[in-house]
């Protein structure tokens, strides 16, 4: 029964690598749709929105430095520039949204900021901070058993604020860059909406949701969370000081690979998660390099480095080198703890779903870019499917 449910999880994500709209699959409720009547966005004679949030969009960035554009904006009439449109089928291609979030729906005006700043109602970024966890999880679980179902609750639970600590956080730091770039200029702390010290205590208090989830969790593995949150606090930073912030993003969001291991087992054996590790790093270098290649220009321009800016024409080259050394390492991991075959069939697929992603990316279009990054999620479940079913099958 759960070899089938792991061959179930493997088989479902696979079928959607090729999905171009992942969120017709979130567990977000469905809103009723209306006609926008908001104009192409003017630079030169924007207002700011009594209600905020109307000008979101729906599909942006989930990971730390995730932006939220502006539903209603336009490109420049420079020729390079593209129309950033929604990966929802629900919004028009000229940039318009044609319907009401679930935030303005059954959310108070006072707390609809706080929602901007957490993106809790953009779940792809929990979900790539979750599947390293759950990966770590299955593989410390004993031959033959189903993963520790509390556990991997428990550390669901806390990634959801924690996420949502991390993206308030890089807000803070990018409040004036947010100002200079199109697609971030209508974020809660960039429009003033949300004070700094507000975002701050906001921060302070996500910070304590997450701590609060794992407290029953051994001790080992809570001294171990503490670097994670000195990395993803610092993180926005890395942008200013390197072009490759993402290298940097890969330590801090795959974090849970050791802590998901350490929750297990109470301690760590280096042999099995570090090249785990390693290797969700270079999933990430993959990914988030693809995502940045949607910011390029504004980024250049407010001076903030990303390995889209360093890579250049050459970013597939780099990705590719990236998915195969990830895959390696995957299969490395895999071998040293004694997973089944079934893990090495998994492998094999979310092999094929990040050539599928590199071969097929338009990095000038930034809706392929976001639609690619999405398609991420995928890939992690695959990875655990695989990881399941492989332990099951040891």
């Amino acid at each position: 029964m759960a070899l089938s449910s792991a061959v179930w999880i493997c088989s479902v994500a696979a079928s959607h690598r090729y999905h171009r709209n992942p969120f017709h699959l979130s567990v977000l409720p469905a809103v009723p749709l209306r006609t926008s009547n908001t104009k192409p966005f003017n630079h030169y004679s924007a207002h700011h929105s009594n209600n905020y949030l109307e000008n979101f969009g729906l599909h942006r960035r989930f990971s730390p430095v995730n932006s939220i554009p502006t539903s209603s904006s336009s490109s420049s009439t420079n020729s390079s520039s593209t129309v950033e449109e929604d990966d929802d089928d629900d919004v028009h291609h000229n940039g318009s949204v044609s319907s009401k979030s679930w935030v303005d729906t059954y959310l108070s005006t006072q707390l609809r900021p706080y929602v901007g700043l957490s993106r809790i109602e953009k779940p792809i970024g929990t979900w790539l901070l979750i599947w390293p966890t759950l990966w770590s999880i299955a593989l410390a679980t004993s031959q033959g058993h189903f993963p520790d179902l509390k556990t991997m609750i428990l550390c669901g639970l806390a990634a959801i604020p924690f996420r949502g600590a991390a993206c308030t956080i890089n807000d803070f730091f990018d409040r004036d860059i947010d100002k200079m770039v199109e697609r971030t200029k209508s974020r809660p702390l960039a429009s003033g909406v949300v004070s700094p010290w507000q975002a701050l205590l906001f921060y302070g208090f996500q910070i304590l949701l997450g701590i609060g989830a794992l407290l029953s969790l051994n001790n080992f593995s809570l001294i171990l969370g503490i670097p994670f949150l000195f990395l993803f606090s610092t993180y926005p930073l890395m942008k200013r000081l390197t072009y490759w912030p993402q290298a940097y993003l890969g330590l801090t969001w795959n974090w849970g690979i050791l802590f998901g291991w350490a929750a297990i087992k109470g301690s760590l054996d280096l042999v099995v998660t570090l090249p785990m590790f390693i290797a969700a790093v270079f999933w990430t270098l993959v990914y988030d390099t693809i995502y940045a290649h949607q910011d390029k220009e504004d980024d250049q321009n407010a001076g903030v480095k990303s390995t889209a800016l360093l890579f250049g024409d050459s970013t597939k080259q780099w990705t590719t080198g990236f998915a195969i050394a990830s895959i390696g390492g995957f299969a490395f991991s895999g071998f040293h703890s004694g997973l089944g075959w079934a893990y090495y069939v998994c492998l094999a697929a979310a092999a094929g779903h990040l050539a599928w992603q590199i071969w097929t990316v338009d990095l000038s279009s930034a809706d392929d870019c976001s639609s690619k990054f999405v398609s991420n999620q995928w890939f992690g479940a695959i990875v655990f499917g695989g990881t399941l079913a492989g332990r099951l099958l040891s």
